[in-house]
């Protein structure tokens, strides 16, 4: 790592989102992985799951879990809302320069994780793109035909949106708004910032254990009118500059100075 990176990382901290919906089975071996990574991080890292109203055991496991480990905290959902709000949720209760995201089913590893420091401060969100996906054939081509329309619908050149494993400067993050199907335009969403994307290989697993959440109408019909609301939201989106500033505290300072 370059001692430019290095000094910026020196000022970060890090909190890796993992959003839980009755995972039980894959729980235990998640912290296994993910306490590999707390080893060797860089930066000051915090690990927060968010249960989206599992009706398994995992509530149960997330309490023992973050009971055990300093490094583990948790929220948990009234009722279940879905992959998009789990992960704003978890944003909102972000206290970290740095957000990363993975899920639970150990099918992409948090070791992977330390391939993306390098890139930053340059960029602003580091995105996976999952490499030899280990999925179904049925997944593997509704994935690939949700990708293909939403790049072309939208343009925003994200290999893999799907693809849990990312990294968020929380400027960025903190503007990403909740709306259905969100966690599929992360990506954009930074880019409709003026922010940077930088995506990287990782690799890819076969399922640990469960099953998985999503069917062909999540990955094929539903991506497709999320879309077309995320072109009406970048229809209507606004940025700003501050030009000039001046507040109560400077202003005090300075006179103290002058005093």
């Amino acid at each position: 790592m370059s001692a430019a990176p290095s000094a910026y990382l020196a000022t970060q901290s890090l909190t890796v989102l993992v959003p839980v919906y009755n995972e039980e089975e894959s729980l235990p071996q998640f912290v296994v992985e993910m306490d590999k990574f707390l080893a060797q991080t860089p930066v000051t890292t915090t690990v927060l799951f968010v249960n989206d109203g599992s009706t398994d055991n995992s509530l149960s496991l997330l309490r023992d879990i973050c009971r055990a480990g300093s490094q583990y905290e948790f929220i948990s959902l009234a009722q279940n809302r879905g992959l998009s709000t789990a992960i704003k949720a978890g944003i909102d209760h972000c206290r970290t320069t740095l957000i990363g995201y993975i899920d639970s089913d150990i099918q992409t590893m948090p070791l992977d994780f330390l391939t993306f420091f390098e890139f930053l401060p340059e960029h602003d969100m580091v995105n996976g793109i999952r490499a030899k996906r280990q999925d179904t054939l049925v997944k593997k081509l509704s994935s690939k035909v949700a990708n293909t329309v939403r790049r072309t619908l939208i343009n925003d050149g994200i290999q893999d949106t799907g693809c849990p494993l990312k990294i968020i400067k929380i400027e960025y993050a903190r503007r990403i708004p909740l709306f259905h199907g969100m966690h599929r335009f992360l990506g954009a969403l930074v880019q409709l910032q003026g922010g940077k994307v930088k995506q990287l290989p990782v690799r890819h697993f076969p399922r640990f254990a469960g099953t998985a959440k999503y069917n062909l109408w999540n990955r094929a019909w539903k991506p497709l009118v999320d879309t077309f609301g995320f072109r009406w939201i970048r229809s209507r989106w606004l940025n700003y500059a501050i030009g000039e500033e001046q507040r109560q505290e400077q202003a005090q300072a300075s006179r103290t100075l002058e005093g």
